[in-house]
């Protein structure tokens, strides 16, 4: 049997304890939450998304999102609008203060990133995205199919 550190949901969280520190410092000084960050951090290269397929791209569920969504309202980052060519479509953007605070935030986690990325070789970088993209293949597929029924 595989020692127990070295089973893949073990390494891949203390892989997570090792580089989420410095991203929750920075999200903590603006008072983001690592969830909220996703959702603006996704807004950011989308501008404006229903909300299904924000909930998809963050990975959180949808009935969580709503209560996430409420509080980044009320900061006044993202606002929500209904989709004009379906009503029950809800779709999410950021706001100028969101944009503003995209301007802010970016440099800081592009700083973080690069620390990160030093660490190891381009090469090295490659591999471990390929193969994290193998093993998050099928849970795509699985996704892909519940949303297709």
């Amino acid at each position: 049997m595989t020692r127990f550190s070295a089973t893949l949901p073990m390494m891949l969280n203390a892989t997570l304890d090792a580089v989420m520190p410095a991203y929750r410092e920075l999200f903590a000084r603006y008072q983001l939450t690592e969830q909220q960050w996703r959702i603006l951090r996704v807004l950011w290269e989308n501008d404006r998304l229903p909300t299904a397929e924000l909930a998809k791209q963050t990975l959180l569920p949808a009935p969580s999102l709503v209560g996430i969504l409420d509080r980044l309202e009320k900061k006044g980052l993202v606002q929500r609008l209904r989709s004009e060519e379906d009503r029950r479509v809800v779709c999410v953007s950021p706001t100028d203060a969101g944009r503003a605070l995209e301007l802010e935030i970016r440099p800081q986690v592009a700083e973080i990133h690069q620390s990160l990325t030093q660490m190891i070789s381009p090469e090295e970088w490659e591999q471990l995205s390929q193969i994290l993209d193998k093993l998050q293949a099928p849970a795509r597929l699985e996704r892909a199919r519940k949303v297709a029924a």
